[in-house]
């Protein structure tokens, strides 16, 4: 790939490749299996030193084993650091907003979120790897979100599921700026909680009770999960991955809460005919994530399609044989299931590996 087009997470994974090819090449020439003339090896050695000094400079990657395990602390510390903040501003408002008059509160609650906001795209814009940056989108997302309840409180607003269109919609808006996967889930929790609340509305229910009514996820689950298909993520490191696995998981959620208590469901039938249906499409919907996820390379999409695929197993297990069956021998039964699983993705696993080596 063109050194042009790649975006941070390509860059790394670049530098990943030359230090593999480095010992490969390694256990290869003290295996006898090749040879290289010293002048080749040099050439090769001076061309991967320029790439890895211009991905580091250009990308901030790491290019050695202690700076990626420092990375590592360094974006966990990032994360606590932004939620420490968020929660500090939330109870420094408390703290103090008794003493303070509407206009001065009026005043904080609109200019706190735009100078957080400012700040971000500042410091997004000055930052290679981005971690003040991130802590200061979270920050200015925390305080849009308290600044929006606040107001409503002050002049006695309506409570509102639009609320939720425009946290989400910062919520993308700082995603992408600071290019930070923790707000783009905000911003997918919320406009599916947006979606959810406006179907539940438009069928007769408080929109504030859309919870009953897990269905209202499904379609903003689907399309969500379609988004990197239309959208290129490619400049945003992980974006992709986040919308497919956080839609398959509220998509799996919705199916496993109603596979089990189809009284919830739209469908006027039999609460044990709906749950039965709900029940296979699980089935159906994670053993057809796990082959598109490999098809795909979508390793987060196998993983979560493995997970739901597991526990709508181990579900119905539960409803067949835990009321009746010794627990001793319900426990060992799943142990033998998941042996069998074992056995059984095994053998998926060779034949794979065989049809890639037939290719």
């Amino acid at each position: 790939m063109d050194e042009s087009q790649l975006n941070q997470a390509d860059a790394q994974q670049r530098v990943d490749q030359i230090h593999a090819f480095e010992s490969e090449l390694a256990q290869l020439q003290h295996a006898g299996v090749i040879t290289m003339p010293v002048e080749q090896q040099q050439a090769v050695s001076q061309y991967h030193q320029q790439l890895l000094t211009q991905l580091a400079k250009q990308f901030d990657v790491d290019t050695t084993a202690q700076s990626k395990h420092l990375t590592l602390g360094m974006k966990i510390a990032s994360l606590f650091g932004a939620l420490a903040m968020a929660v500090s501003l939330f109870f420094l408002f408390y703290q103090f907003w008794g003493y303070l008059s509407t206009i001065v509160q009026v005043g904080i609650l609109v200019a706190t979120p735009i100078a957080l906001f400012c700040g971000a795209i500042k410091l997004a814009e000055n930052e290679s790897h981005g971690y003040f940056a991130k802590i200061a989108g979270l920050v200015a997302y925390a305080g849009f979100v308290l600044n929006v309840m606040l107001i409503g409180q002050i002049f006695n607003l309506t409570p509102s599921p639009n609320a939720f269109l425009i946290w989400a919609g910062l919520a993308f808006i700082l995603s992408y700026a600071v290019n930070a996967r923790v707000l783009l889930f905000f911003a997918i929790v919320n406009v599916c909680s947006f979606i959810a609340m406006k179907v539940g509305a438009w069928s007769g229910m408080y929109w504030i009770s859309f919870g009953e009514r897990p269905e209202n996820f499904i379609v903003p689950s689907i399309l969500l999960f379609l988004v990197p298909h239309f959208i290129n993520q490619r400049a945003f490191s992980g974006f992709a991955a986040m919308y497919r696995v956080l839609s398959l998981i509220i998509l799996f959620l919705v199916v496993l809460i109603l596979s089990n208590w189809g009284g919830v469901s739209y469908f006027n039938y039999d609460d044990d005919l709906v749950e039965g249906v709900y029940q296979v499409a699980g089935f159906a919907l994670s053993a057809a994530a796990i082959w598109l996820g490999i098809r795909k390379e979508w390793s987060g999409v196998v993983q979560t399609g493995n997970v739901f695929f597991v526990l709508f197993l181990y579900t119905k297990f539960f409803d067949w044989w835990w009321d009746w069956m010794p627990k001793y021998l319900f426990f060992f039964v799943l142990g033998l299931c998941a042996l069998l699983a074992l056995l059984v993705f095994k053998r998926i696993r060779k034949l794979a590996k065989h049809t890639r080596t037939s290719a």
